[in-house]
């Protein structure tokens, strides 16, 4: 079992409301990128975002439902990142010729593609690297069901001709398990050639288990 997914005290209504949040996010994004974590507070957060600390309760109880919808908010970019940069290239490809698929080259962009958005996004590789996302909210966003492994079992299904198991379904969660623990190790190495090199043996290690049927 796992803790609900943390969800704002309410939902934004009208245009000034989703200004508002939209501000207490952008706030919290920009305090997570360039302070430690332990001092971002929701009245840092508040003052940030140039708004009352009440105006912040009103939307959020506290500091871990905004890091939450934070977290969201750039899954739900990096899956826009990721249709347009892998999925729809790779679908183009296949429609030329499926046997020409390479799952190794598939997956090495799929984990190309999310370095590079940590790279950019320092916010949400705090965030990510971190494991500051509460348990609920990472299970959801975690699913092959509800979250971002759902486009890449989609993809699988449809194109790949996979066949839609409980097994995929376990798969895709220890893939994404860890490939989230092998990537923050990564980012430990003291140089860049060293996290490249824990990437490229992760990118072997992942592409063996999920694509190839191992012998029995």
């Amino acid at each position: 079992m796992t803790d609900s997914p943390t969800v704002p005290r309410r939902f934004p209504t009208q245009k000034r409301s989703e200004q508002t949040v939209q501000r207490i996010l952008d706030a919290a994004g920009a305090l997570l990128g360039r302070i430690p974590l332990e001092f971002v507070t929701t009245s840092r957060i508040a003052k940030e975002a140039g708004i009352s600390i009440g105006a912040l309760y009103r939307f959020y109880p506290d500091k871990q439902a905004i890091f939450d919808a934070v977290a969201v908010r750039h899954v739900q970019h990096f899956q826009t990142w990721l249709e347009i940069g892998v999925i729809q290239p790779m679908e183009r490809d296949l429609k030329e010729n499926l046997g020409g698929f390479n799952p190794s080259t598939f997956l090495a962009n799929v984990i190309d593609t999310y370095i590079k958005y940590l790279d950019q996004n320092p916010d949400f590789r705090a965030l990510a690297l971190g494991r500051l996302i509460s348990p609920g909210t990472k299970e959801r966003q975690a699913s092959p069901v509800t979250g971002l492994p759902a486009l890449l079992k989609s993809f699988m299904l449809e194109r790949l001709r996979i066949p839609n198991t409980p097994e995929l379904d376990l798969m895709l969660r220890v893939v994404s398990e860890a490939g989230e623990r092998l990537i923050a190790f990564a980012y430990e190495q003291p140089t860049r050639a060293g996290r490249d090199l824990v990437i490229e043996e992760m990118k072997r290690m992942l592409t063996g288990y999920l694509f190839v049927v191992p012998a029995r």
